[in-house]
């Protein structure tokens, strides 16, 4: 930095120049650890962001400004708890980085301020990170007659559009199938709109399902510094149904609007089809069907992969089997999107019930 700013030297608008060069420096740093330039760049818009609440810069700010910054995202723009936490962790390690004597800010702002950047998110002042996932209570699986009623919605729109003459039915196709595809192999969203037809393979021990025995993920969700984690989620006897569902998409409606070299399984409308569906029109054409059925608002698109998870710990699934299914690092993960049922738990009690019963029958002394 002192290459950048030498001492002694009189720069224009000299705090916003230290700030710049402050942003950019963050921004190398960040480069230099491997992060991909979409956490980089949303990192260094939610600085900005709290630079011009504070109207203050770095060497200013203070633990008050951190409560009133949090409390206007928490009250009234309704902010998540894992936004809060995001948000933290990410003005926390940019204070950390202006804080290292290594790399000379703490100095410079002296010479030219009088002051220097200090940290202002503690421990007593933060949200804590107690759990692999944050969520708000009101996220959980889909029950199984809200699933029939979601995809049977789907179905429904891509007929009455149909019906109506209108091109729209093979959007409304796409997003129906892709929604099923997610659910059936418990994909994000971001991993199942990046499937490629080369992703779908054949699996030896599962002929049944000829070239969707495999689904490649190959843009599951990185870890820090990482690229994509990837992974290979086996077609289960219990979702053939969905097998014939992207089989109909491949054959009867996916060629009608991408042209013939075209590899993407969700092909955009632009560009005839060289690009994959973008994440906000996932999202977008998904609330309108949900909306559409009627189901509860805390219900999202990552509530398919919730139910995915929970339906194979009801039908019996090893616990590490699904764990591998659905890419998670940790047990505790997968044990965190478990909602089951009250059928199933009442299953379960009954069962045990009976293995109690049935163990004191065999185990009382015979009578003479």
């Amino acid at each position: 930095m002192r290459a950048l700013l030498p001492p002694g030297v009189a720069i224009l608008n000299e705090p916003e120049t230290v700030w710049a060069a402050m942003l950019d420096g963050w921004s190398a740093q960040q480069l230099a650890r491997n992060l991909s330039l979409s956490t980089i760049v949303s990192r260094r818009r939610l600085a900005e962001r709290f630079r011009d609440f504070a109207e203050e810069y770095p060497w200013a700010w203070t633990v008050e400004q951190v409560d009133h910054f949090f409390m206007e995202l928490r009250a009234l723009r309704g902010g998540s708890r894992s936004t809060v936490l995001g948000y933290q962790n990410a003005l926390r390690m940019f204070l950390g980085y202006l804080t290292d004597p290594t790399y000379g800010w703490g100095e410079l702002c002296w010479e030219r301020f009088g002051t220097h950047p200090a940290q202002v998110f503690h421990e007593w002042n933060t949200a804590r990170h107690v759990q692999d996932a944050v969520g708000e209570p009101g996220k959980r699986p889909y029950t199984r007659n809200e699933l029939e009623d979601l995809f049977d919605c789907a179905d429904e729109r891509v007929v009455r559009i149909r019906r109506a003459g209108s091109k729209g039915w093979i959007p409304a196709f796409r997003i129906a199938t892709l929604m099923k595809t997610a659910y059936a192999w418990g994909l994000r969203r971001n991993e199942v709109r990046m499937l490629d037809l080369v992703d779908l393979a054949s699996n030896p021990q599962a002929r049944q399902f000829n070239d969707l025995g495999i689904v490649y993920v190959r843009h599951g969700k990185a870890m820090r510094g990482s690229p994509p984690k990837r992974r290979a989620v086996l077609t289960l006897p219990e979702f053939a149904w969905a097998v014939e569902c992207i089989e109909e998409w491949l054959t009867e409606v996916r060629p009608l609007f991408v042209a013939p070299l075209a590899t993407m399984l969700w092909p955009s409308e632009r560009g005839h089809g060289a690009s994959p569906i973008a994440a906000d029109s996932v999202s977008r054409a998904f609330n309108e069907v949900k909306r559409e059925a009627g189901l509860d608002d805390t219900l999202d698109f990552h509530s398919l992969r919730r139910s995915y998870v929970t339906h194979l710990v009801e039908i019996g699934y090893d616990a590490f089997f699904i764990q591998q299914q659905v890419g998670h690092e940790h047990a505790s993960t997968t044990s965190i999107y478990t909602g089951l049922s009250p059928d199933y738990r009442a299953r379960v009690v009954n069962d045990a019930i009976a293995r109690m019963a049935h163990a004191t029958t065999t185990d009382s002394p015979k009578e003479n």
